[in-house]
């Protein structure tokens, strides 16, 4: 959830250091992004249980996949919060959390998968299996879990102080995936767990975890993960709504994490982030929940008015 603050409509322009800003339209959110092809990609927010699929440099999603029905969350939101491809699937993770206002929220709890359809232009996303994985309750009674003691997490609001709140999701070169936590924070530092079995936790299967691993971020939380060549970029920022944000290159296991001095974040609130195929530019998005436009938040603005910033960059 992002603060108020104001801002002006952004339209396409080039910056510094290759870098370039663009807005697009239909939703505030960006809190998760995948790259379909070299022109598509996929959008989740933690507003509605929408996917959207947007073209490089097109305002508008040319697409959208429902997901409603496959969560099976009574219409409550499942506050998707991140993703990562694997080959030509994509697993996808809910915050886990309770609700800003520190009630139950079941729906949170949710992973699952979309198999990407190259049929067709743009891409096409269909969910795997017949419905999502609850996976809350076992990352809690988890070694690293205990360790961290996410049970006394899980039963506060998740941007409490020492709430539970995740927003990472990346995965490793033997097919593991990454679980980054925006909250709790350990001697100031960001928990990373590892989920060794994913394809066959979608398949039915109970999860396996690894050992939790503390990243040093400078006392933030991890809002985003994505591959690199030689390791993972991890975007840190606030647990809450107030503190900065910055992009981190992460050589993976008990490697410190570096800041970047490039890409310059500005007032963007980068919630998403993802490589295009070829492995030098990259794109971050922005949740614009909270960007005021017209005297108003823009997830309070009717959908056609909403949009969310991208950052891309060349590294």
């Amino acid at each position: 959830m992002s603060p108020l603050f104001a801002i002006v409509p952004l339209v396409y322009s080039v910056a510094a250091f290759g870098q370039a800003v663009e807005r697009y339209e239909g939703a505030c959110d960006a809190s998760a992004a995948l790259a379909l092809d070299a022109r598509h990609f996929v959008v989740a927010g933690d507003e509605k249980n929408v996917l959207r699929i947007y073209e490089r440099e097109r305002p508008k999603a040319v697409a959208k996949v429902a997901l409603g029905g496959f969560l099976r969350t009574d219409g409550n939101e499942a506050d998707l919060e991140a993703g990562t491809r694997i080959g030509e699937r994509i697993y996808w993770i809910g915050s886990m959390s309770r609700d800003g206002k520190g009630r139950p929220a079941p729906a949170r709890d949710r992973f699952f998968a979309t198999d990407i359809d190259h049929g067709s232009t743009p891409p096409k996303l269909r969910p795997v299996g017949n419905a999502p994985v609850h996976l809350r309750d076992a990352i809690v009674s988890s070694d690293a879990g205990r360790e961290w003691r996410l049970a006394q997490a899980a039963g506060k609001a998740p941007e409490a102080p020492g709430g539970l709140n995740i927003e990472g999701l990346t995965h490793t070169d033997d097919g593991a995936l990454l679980i980054g936590f925006r909250n709790p924070l350990r001697a100031g530092k960001a928990l990373v767990l590892p989920l060794l079995n994913p394809r066959e936790v979608v398949a039915g299967q109970a999860p396996r975890f690894g050992h939790a691993i503390a990243l040093d971020l400078g006392r933030r939380g991890i809002r985003s993960m994505t591959r690199t060549a030689d390791g993972y970029f991890v975007v840190g920022g606030p647990i809450a709504d107030d503190g900065s944000f910055a992009l981190f290159h992460w050589r993976g296991g008990s490697d410190t994490p570096q800041v970047l001095a490039q890409p310059v974040l500005g007032a963007l609130r980068p919630e998403a982030l993802f490589g295009w195929p070829g492995g030098v530019q990259w794109q971050l998005l922005s949740d614009d929940g909270g960007v005021v436009e017209d005297g108003k938040p823009c997830k309070k603005l009717e959908t056609h008015e909403q949009g969310f910033r991208s950052l891309s960059f060349t590294r």
